[in-house]
């Protein structure tokens, strides 16, 4: 893979990382007691919502909370598996790359255009802030969608026919 493949693979380690620690330590705080979570992320959540006034956190409409379920149930776990199968260079990673970037492409889709819908105050400021992770899904389905480049000496003359011969 050439120099643009590794500054991908490097956004995506980023991205499967903050997605390996946000969604259990930040975002399932709207779906836990707050008496089970530390107090300083209790606080850091607290500061976050009201700072940015995040509505979607503040207010917990029913299709948000379905999609922090979405989160902490499918995409977190995706998260962490990316993130080993990356640096790992698993066989399987291009499958769950793009199953990853589609979950997040699409859940934060929703709640953008809700935020974009809203008239609510700061709503475009957190469209703005929340918008990255779309781009950051399209890039994830890129990355599973492709297939870096390899030799035409390892692709052609090696596969399982190579051995057998035509006899004429």
């Amino acid at each position: 893979m050439g120099f643009l493949g590794k500054v991908v693979d490097a956004i995506l380690l980023l991205t499967f990382l903050s997605m390996s620690l946000v969604p259990p330590l930040l975002d399932a705080q709207a779906l836990v007691p707050e008496s089970v979570i530390p107090d300083v992320l209790v606080r850091l959540y607290k500061w976050y919502t009201t700072e940015h006034q995040d509505y979607l956190l503040l207010e917990q409409p029913a299709f948000f909370m379905a999609l922090m379920k979405l989160e902490i149930f499918f995409v977190w776990p995706l998260a962490m598996i990316n993130l080993y199968g990356l640096l790992n260079s698993k066989p399987w990673f291009k499958s769950t790359c793009l199953i990853f970037g589609s979950a997040i492409a699409t859940s934060t889709t929703a709640m953008v255009g809700d935020m974009l819908g809203s008239k609510k105050p700061m709503a475009n400021k957190l469209a703005m802030m929340y918008s990255p992770f779309i781009a950051l899904g399209f890039l994830a389905v890129l990355r599973g969608l492709l297939t870096p480049s390899t030799k035409a000496s390892s692709t052609y003359g090696n596969g399982p026919g190579s051995a057998l011969k035509k006899k004429a």
